[in-house]
């Protein structure tokens, strides 16, 4: 991502409505959401890029973190995604975002989607350089055929898409994981959201 596009994202993020934090290094980024982050139960979705940085580690050492990525003897993986649900932050990525600020997500269970557009006191949207398309439909575009094909190889389906990770194949296979597609076109109405821009790529 290049400064003035960058920059113009910014931009287009604040006039939508939304808080804007930009940060060179996802380091940087990990610490101030370490710091704004306290004494809150939080929500995880389902993210490498919040895998990478460490922060289910970081925040759980003053906060209550619920995260479907770590299931405590006892619980379950949907137990994890009900409290995450009903957190009052709750943190994800995104799978593409345009650079008119139009952000895209592709899901399977649909529990990350339906967070992201309703239900806490604050949404953290985490989004590195690599997720940054020119418009809408080269977003879609992304989030289809390269960000799921990756997710479905991770989570090791059995769908075309990851066999071959390199594009969706609009498949009807039961492990399917793209079954819903949200895109916000503007900050939804109610919550604070605040987007963390990274100049690194983070993430599928």
């Amino acid at each position: 991502m290049e400064a003035e596009p960058f920059h113009t994202l910014k931009e287009y993020l604040l006039r939508l409505g939304y808080q804007v934090s930009c940060f060179e290094t996802a380091a940087e980024a990990a610490d101030h959401l370490d710091r704004v982050i306290d004494q809150r139960t939080v929500g995880f979705g389902g993210s490498m890029t919040l895998e990478q940085m460490g922060l289910y580690e970081r925040l759980s050492t003053h906060n209550q973190v619920y995260w479907h990525h770590r299931v405590p003897q006892g619980s379950t993986s949907d137990d994890l995604r009900h409290k995450a649900g009903a957190a009052s932050v709750y943190l994800s990525s995104v799978n593409a975002i345009s650079e008119k600020g139009e952000i895209v997500n592709i899901d399977g269970t649909c529990n990350r989607i339906a967070s992201i557009v309703y239900g806490h006191e604050k949404v953290y949207l985490i989004i590195g350089k690599n997720k940054m398309a020119p418009d809408l439909e080269q977003a879609i575009d992304r989030a289809r055929n390269v960000a799921a094909p990756l997710n479905a190889r991770r989570l090791g389906v059995q769908t075309p898409c990851a066999l071959r990770a390199d594009r969706c194949y609009d498949c009807q296979s039961p492990q399917r994981i793209c079954r819903g597609l949200s895109i916000l076109w503007n900050k939804p109405l109610g919550g604070e959201y605040e987007i963390i821009l990274v100049r690194e790529a983070l993430g599928y």
